[in-house]
C-alpha cells in the first residue's frame, strides 16, 4: 500500500467526484471514491446551482475515504468551475443561493458595462474579454435590481472558495478561480479596484486573495466528527477546474500548447506575462492565472456542450443513447456534409440543440442533417476546425509556430474528436491524461504539503503515471478546404 493518500475534490457543471490518489511519489493511481450529480435548477427567478446538497456529497466522499485510508490521507483540494460566487453576511452566513453563470440576468449588462467602461479598457485592466459567464455582468445585474444581498454582503467567495470555508471556517478567494471572474489584475494578481468602483461594487466584499497552493488550514472539529479523523489539511489547490487541468498536463517550457476538452475546449498556451494588447482583446483571447506563477492566455470555445444538450435532447424524445454509441454513429455518418460555429451565441443556452444545429445549416444555405449522426458529425469537426482558427491566432499573436498540441480532459476519450483535432490544425496531438483537472489538484498540493519539491517534479510524475495516445494528422488537403469553407462561414 503506498504510504500516502491525496484527496481532490472535482466539481465540473454537471457531475462531482472525490478521488483518492495513492501514491509513493513515483507513481499516482487514482481511485474514484464517491461520484455524484450536479444538476442545476431553473426557478422563477432565475438558475441556481444546491451548493449545500454539494457540500453534502463531499462529505460523504470525504467519509468513505476516511474509512478506506484512515491516517494515510495526507490533505485535501477541491477544484470547480470558474466565476460563479456567493455573497456571506458578517457572521459567514450565505445570503441567499448561489446563481448559475448560465442564468438569464446577464442579458442586457454587457452593454450596461461597456457604457460605463469600455471593453477594451476593461480588458488592459483585467486581460479578460466580456463573456456572458463573468462575475463581473452578474454582480453588475444585483447592483441594478438593488439586491439584498449585495447590499448586506460582508464577502464573497467563489465557488471553491465556498465549500473550502464550510470544511475550514477559512474565508479566503484563491487566485486562479478569482482570475475568471473580470476583476483581478493579472499583473499584480490583486482585485483590479478600478474596474470594481467604477461598476459601483462595494469593495468592501472583495477580501484576501491566496495564490494556489495555500494551505488553509485544518478540517473544522464538526467537519472532522462527520468524517471521522481530524486534523487534515485543506490546500486551496488550483480551484478553478481549467488552471488544475493545465497544471496537470505535462508540458515543458518551450512546448506549451495546450487544451482542455470537456464541457467547454478551453485552448491556450502557459506564458509567465499577460497579453493585453489591443490584438489579443480583438481576438478575444483571456488571460486567467495558473500555478506557479504562470498565466493562461487561452480562449473559451463552445467544446462538448454541444454533443452533451444533443444527448440530453434525444434523451428527453425517448432515446438514451450513450457516448460510445453517439460516437459510433458520428463516424459512420459523411464527412464534411455541413459546419456551424461553436461559438454562436445560438448555441451557449441550453434547449433542443439538434433543431439549433439544423437550423443554423439551413440559415447559411448548407445541406440540413436531418439524421444524428449526421448532426454530431457536423458538430465534431465544427469544433476541430474552430481549434485550428484559434491556433491560427495564437500564431498570430505570439510569433510563434507549435509543433504539437498537449490535451487533457474527459474530451479525448471522443477519438473522432482527437483524431479530427490532428487532421484539422495540421499538428501532433498528444491526448493525456484524461484525469488532467484532478492530477493537477492534486500535484498542486503535492507541492503545498512538501511531498514534491515543485511543479516540474509534479508534472513529470504525471508523465511517468498514465498513458498518453498521439494523434497525427491526415486528410491534410481535405482538412485545408474544409477550413476554407468553414472561415467563409464564421464570418
Amino acid at each position: 500500500m503506498p504510504k500516502q493518500v491525496f484527496i481532490a475534490v472535482d466539481l465540473g457543471a454537471g457531475s462531482g467526484r472525490v478521488i483518492a490518489a495513492k501514491t509513493d511519489l513515483t507513481k499516482l493511481y487514482l481511485e474514484e471514491v464517491h461520484r455524484f450529480d450536479n444538476p442545476g435548477t431553473d426557478l422563477p427567478d432565475g438558475s441556481y446551482w444546491n451548493l449545500i446538497g454539494l457540500y453534502r456529497e463531499i462529505l460523504t466522499g470525504l467519509r468513505t475515504a476516511v474509512e478506506r485510508y484512515g491516517d494515510k490521507i495526507v490533505s485535501i483540494g477541491i477544484d470547480t468551475w470558474g466565476c460563479d460566487h456567493a455573497l456571506l453576511d458578517g457572521h459567514g452566513q450565505l445570503l441567499g443561493m448561489p446563481h448559475q453563470y448560465r442564468d438569464p440576468r446577464h442579458e442586457g449588462m454587457a452593454e450596461a458595462m461597456h457604457a460605463i467602461l469600455p471593453e477594451v479598457e476593461i480588458f488592459a485592466q483585467t486581460g479578460v474579454a466580456t463573456n456572458f459567464y463573468n462575475t463581473s455582468l452578474h454582480l453588475l445585474a444585483e447592483v441594478k435590481k438593488q439586491s439584498p444581498g449585495l447590499l448586506h454582503a460582508s464577502r464573497l467567495l467563489f465557488t471553491p472558495d465556498v465549500l473550502a470555508y464550510w470544511l475550514t471556517g477559512v474565508q479566503a478567494v484563491e487566485r486562479t478561480v478569482a482570475s475568471t471572474s473580470q476583476l483581478l489584475d493579472p499583473r499584480s494578481g490583486d482585485w483590479a479596484w478600478g474596474v470594481i468602483e467604477s461598476l459601483g461594487l462595494p469593495s468592501g466584499i472583495f477580501g484576501e486573495i491566496v495564490a494556489p497552493g495555500t494551505v488553509l488550514g485544518p478540517i473544522r472539529a464538526e467537519v472532522a466528527r462527520q468524517i471521522g479523523r481530524a486534523d487534515i489539511p485543506v490546500v486551496a489547490s488550483a480551484c478553478h477546474d481549467t488552471a488544475a487541468a493545465v497544471a496537470g498536463i505535462p508540458m515543458t517550457e518551450g512546448d506549451n500548447l495546450w487544451l482542455s476538452s470537456g464541457t467547454w475546449s478551453i485552448m491556450g498556451i502557459e506564458t509567465r506575462e499577460p497579453i493585453t494588447g489591443p490584438d489579443a482583446f480583438k481576438a478575444g483571447f483571456c488571460n486567467e492565472l495558473g500555478v506557479d506563477g504562470t498565466v493562461r492566455f487561452l480562449k473559451n470555445i463552445a467544446g462538448l456542450w454541444l454533443i452533451q444538450e444533443c444527448k440530453r435532447q434525444w434523451a428527453l424524445d425517448g432515446e438514451d443513447i450513450t457516448y460510445a454509441g453517439l460516437a459510433e454513429l458520428a463516424k459512420e455518418a459523411e464527412p464534411f456534409s455541413a459546419f456551424i460555429d461553436p461559438d454562436d451565441p445560438v448555441f451557449a443556452s441550453p434547449g433542443d440543440m439538434p433543431a439549433k444545429i439544423a437550423a443554423w445549416c439551413e440559415r447559411t444555405g448548407q445541406t440540413v442533417p436531418r439524421k444524428k449522426g449526421c448532426i454530431l458529425r457536423i458538430a465534431t469537426e465544427s469544433l476541430a476546425l474552430k481549434y485550428r482558427m484559434t491556433l491560427d491566432k495564437l500564431r498570430q499573436l505570439t510569433g510563434r509556430d507549435f509543433a504539437r498540441l498537449h490535451a487533457g480532459g474527459g474530451g479525448i476519450q471522443n477519438a473522432l474528436l482527437s483524431q479530427a483535432t490532428a487532421n484539422a490544425m495540421g499538428i501532433e496531438v498528444v491526448a493525456g491524461p484524461i484525469e488532467a483537472t484532478s492530477c493537477g489538484n492534486l500535484i498542486t498540493q503535492m507541492v503545498a504539503t512538501g511531498h514534491l519539491p515543485d511543479f516540474a517534479a509534479g508534472r513529470q510524475l504525471i508523465r511517468d503515471s498514465f498513458e498518453f495516445v498521439t494523434y497525427t494528422p491526415q486528410d491534410t488537403e481535405a482538412w485545408n478546404e474544409a477550413y476554407a469553407r468553414f472561415q467563409a462561414l464564421c464570418r
